[in-house]
């Protein structure tokens, strides 16, 4: 397969280079927010779909095998479409990409969730965005302006304030797990929304999932080996969706729309993550919610409004 090559300007555009293929071009600003918002709806749904696939799982082996058979889908998109193997210098952010979001968050957050409840564990996501928006700073040289940085920094308060309370206040042994997984996935999002400029956002997730693909697959091998599965409907749909939607289609609009919008804009929807888990809590996992989500509620959303109406 030939090299895909491109470069960038001093915005951090892609722009073509003399015989090399035309660049990506992303997504314009509308779609690209509702791009983002699509992805947030599906990452809401990872922590109620793996406490499902952790019924018939291990823990080891739900992550491995929802690698594989996402690196199954992602391989096989890029196979038949003839996708040319991204150049060299795009290998390290990739590899970062799926350190970040291809197995360290996905582990680190499913061995919380062996005792964590969804509501604790919802946290992490609350902080996600922040951290993601402070990490692209650094990274790209993004500078939003101080209203964003304001409504940024409430919303997570918010985001914090409630997940907190819903949780009871208490602080647990997978909350290192969750911190961990916070900054490992700020780290991926980060640097597969820069990548996202220069190639489609499907295909930096499907090469960072390829990359993975020799660990993955012995992975899973050694840890169905290991330990016991027992398959039933919510074990099969957990894993089915966290493969195909959480790992893969949920990143393909993701990474679009923070092409498209800015990384720092994109993370903030995120806030609205902990709060749609909740409710696929409840809806699917019998959990609880108590009247302040409401008014949480809105209070995101105020915040997210201002944040995508910030300058810069």
């Amino acid at each position: 397969m030939r090299t895909q090559s491109s470069a960038i300007d001093e915005t951090g555009i892609a722009v073509s280079t003399p015989g090399a293929p035309e660049p990506y071009v992303p997504a314009n600003r509308r779609p690209g927010t509702l791009q983002a918002a699509l992805g947030v709806t599906a990452f809401s749904l990872t922590f109620p779909a793996t406490v499902w696939g952790l019924e018939g799982f291990g823990p080891w082996s739900l992550v491995a095998v929802r690698s594989a058979l996402a690196a199954v889908i992602a391989g096989g998109c890029l196979l038949a479409l003839r996708v040319p193997v991204p150049s060299r210098r795009h290998w390290a952010g990739l590899a970062v990409v799926a350190a970040g979001v291809v197995l360290g968050f996905p582990l680190l957050t499913t061995l919380a969730l062996q005792t964590s409840t969804t509501a604790h564990a919802a946290v992490v996501v609350g902080l996600l965005p922040l951290t993601t928006a402070l990490l692209s700073a650094l990274r790209t040289g993004a500078r939003p302006s101080r209203l964003f940085w304001g409504a940024a920094l409430a919303g997570a308060a918010a985001v914090i304030a409630f997940t907190v309370q819903q949780s009871g206040g208490a602080l647990s042994s997978a909350d290192a797990y969750l911190f961990g997984a916070l900054l490992i996935c700020a780290a991926g999002y980060t640097e597969g929304g820069r990548l996202a400029r220069t190639m489609p956002g499907w295909q930096v997730i499907g090469w960072a999932l390829v990359l993975c693909l020799p660990l993955s697959v012995p992975g899973a091998l050694v840890a169905l080996w290991y330990e016991p599965v027992r398959l039933t409907a919510h074990s099969v749909a957990g894993l089915l969706w966290v493969a195909a939607g959480s790992q893969f289609l949920g990143l393909v609009v993701w990474y679009r729309g923070m092409a498209a919008i800015g990384i720092p804009k994109a993370s903030q929807l995120q806030l609205a993550q902990p709060l749609l888990t909740l409710v696929w809590s409840v809806l699917l996992l019998g959990e609880q919610l108590t009247p302040a989500a409401p008014l949480t509620a809105a209070a995101v959303l105020i915040c997210i409004a201002l944040t995508q109406r910030a300058r810069g």
